[in-house]
């Protein structure tokens, strides 16, 4: 996909130009506001109709507009201008502050996942039910799911095991998660993601049989060695799960030597392109060229 079209974006507009960019430091996607504004309001002047909507909001407190931001987006001339953006979660709350009835089918979608995740929070197996029938959609066979279902509950007791270890911020889990991924695959859960071309997308469900089984081996030997060592705190866990990570190591390199290539492969589940990075891949060979000239 391009800067200017992302995948779920397009279909909740019906296919209207939204330009959208994603962040790679903060893993967001930031989408137009004078776009969206537009798009639903129909205004011949969105940026006009933007700034009296942002006076409102201000004058409201709505902290939507406080955390909206200005990234260089692509305009119609081709020339790329300072545009005021949002992420998601802010998009949606600007759309329900506009009084349109092209609105209405967007809210209506807010309204019907807000009672969804008021039904899981009664029933949890509601949840787990709807995320299979998701990965079936997408095309992933039975003996697949049945596996990540339960990569996802074995996933749930290494990270009960690091917090009776002491191990209680989000950002902890991360960097425990990264030391386990470093150490089997040399990259972190992020450049692993950017290696395979992912950006919101699950890694996981995106590994092929041989990188999911590595995955599981490194949690669970991080898993077992971590409830009986009981270290405690960030820096001792750290040590422990470099030696999950190692018995990964350990079997990954065993299988490499014996098939004579890699298995951490560039291969994902997606349908799309991100075809701007393809497009900057031909800018800077284009460039390249000029200079040889």
């Amino acid at each position: 996909m391009d800067e200017n079209k992302m995948h779920l974006i397009n279909k909740i507009f019906s296919n209207e130009t939204i330009r959208t960019i994603w962040d790679k430091e903060e893993e967001k996607y930031f989408t137009s506001i004078v776009d969206i504004v537009s798009a639903i309001s129909k205004s011949k002047d969105g940026r006009k109709y933007w700034n009296k909507l942002k006076q409102r909001l201000k004058e409201e407190g709505n902290e939507s507009v406080t955390n909206c931001h200005q990234l260089k987006l692509k305009s119609s001339d081709g020339k790329y201008y300072n545009t005021d953006v949002i992420d998601i979660e802010g998009m949606f709350r600007i759309i329900e502050s506009i009084p349109s009835k092209n609105a209405e089918p967007i809210k209506q979608w807010l309204a019907h996942l807000g009672k969804e995740k008021i039904d899981e929070t009664f029933d949890p197996s509601i949840a787990l039910q709807r995320a299979i029938d998701l990965y079936r959609t997408k095309g992933y066979d039975e003996e697949w799911i049945a596996k990540r279902m339960k990569s996802i509950q074995e996933r749930k007791k290494l990270t009960d095991v690091w917090k009776e270890n002491g191990i209680e911020k989000n950002v902890e889990y991360a960097i425990l998660t990264n030391e386990i991924y470093k150490e089997w695959s040399g990259m972190t859960a992020k450049e692993y993601k950017q290696y395979k071309g992912l950006r919101k997308e699950n890694l996981r469900d995106n590994m092929d049989n041989i990188e999911l089984i590595l995955t599981d081996l490194s949690e669970e030997a991080t898993k077992r060695l971590a409830a009986k060592q009981k270290q405690n705190g960030l820096k001792e866990n750290i040590k422990v799960a470099k030696m999950g990570g190692h018995a990964a190591k350990v079997a990954r390199n065993d299988i490499e030597k014996n098939l004579g290539e890699s298995v951490v492969t560039r291969t994902n589940k997606l349908n799309y392109k991100y075809i701007e990075e393809e497009e900057k891949q031909i800018e800077l060979k284009e460039k390249d060229k000029k200079k040889l000239k």
